[in-house]
């Protein structure tokens, strides 16, 4: 790259816009405590009770007409922005739908986040040296899980080996009828995948007439196991990892997948 471009070498990368790079014998370490403990700091939650998770399993947030509206002079679009930079994804995905016209229980589910952050604030992604590169999908969704539209929310999460480089959660762009539909318009690429008709689906070259409804550009997903480019396979529902970001776990299941995904406290690997 040299030859091509203008370099110069000024030291071992440590710190790259809001993330923090620490590299070791046995791997590389990436997380944010600064830009947690700074954001923590911002909204005057330093001092607040921590939490192990950061949305109660019962947490059901909707429009909430009747509730109290917050006021607009706060910097609350500040936190939601702010928290959308450090990819906890389901929680802050969810309070986000919100932020137009937020009220007091959007801004309490905010403030669970923020307690969450005070307990893991040196939290991050670890990449062991020497690890496969094997590339390993999963995918779910939460059928229905959106209070107001009633849409599903898909979830992805792909690993190099056993280490995280991509994840998303979002809301569908359209209203599934099953939990199958739902969860074959969230597969994507070689993924594992906690419904059994959408892998049975998947794999049938036989049209439907129950399945015809979903649009065209969903079935690329059964194009491509019949090229063979991918595999769609079964996995359990206590071993789908992509639950973590399709709705609130409680907190052993929480921290299990938490940590299978190799995200793991820097007090772990330093």
């Amino acid at each position: 790259m040299a030859k091509e471009f203008e370099m110069s070498m000024i030291g071992e990368l440590t710190f790259f816009l809001r993330f923090q790079i620490k590299k070791l014998k046995k791997g590389t370490f990436i997380y944010q405590e600064k830009y947690t403990r700074d954001l923590l700091k911002r909204f005057k939650m330093d001092d607040c009770k921590p939490i192990d998770t950061p949305m109660s399993t019962n947490t059901k947030l909707d429009i909430d007409e009747s509730g109290i509206k917050v006021d607009q002079t706060l910097p609350v679009h500040d936190r939601f922005n702010s928290l959308l930079m450090l990819d906890i994804m389901f929680s802050v995905c969810l309070c986000a739908r919100f932020q137009a016209d937020p009220r007091e229980s959007h801004l309490s589910a905010v403030k669970l986040i923020l307690r969450y952050l005070k307990h893991t604030p040196s939290i991050g992604l670890w990449y062991p040296k020497g690890a496969s590169f094997e590339l390993l999908g999963y995918s779910d969704s939460k059928f229905a899980g959106c209070q107001v539209e009633r849409k599903s929310t898909s979830e992805g999460c792909y690993l190099l080996g056993h280490s995280l480089v991509s994840w998303s959660s979002k809301k569908q762009n359209c209203v599934s009828l099953s939990t199958a539909e739902a969860e074959y318009i969230a597969a994507g690429v070689p993924l594992l995948c906690d419904n059994e008709s959408v892998v049975k689906h998947t794999n049938n070259p036989v049209q439907h007439s129950r399945t015809k409804h979903i649009d065209i550009r969903h079935h690329f997903i059964r194009d491509h196991v019949v090229k063979g480019d991918i595999q769609l396979r079964n996995v359990g529902t206590k071993e789908q990892l992509a639950d973590i970001s399709t709705k609130p776990l409680d907190e052993s299941t929480f921290h299990r997948l938490r940590s299978e995904l190799n995200v793991l406290y820097a007090r772990m690997i330093m």
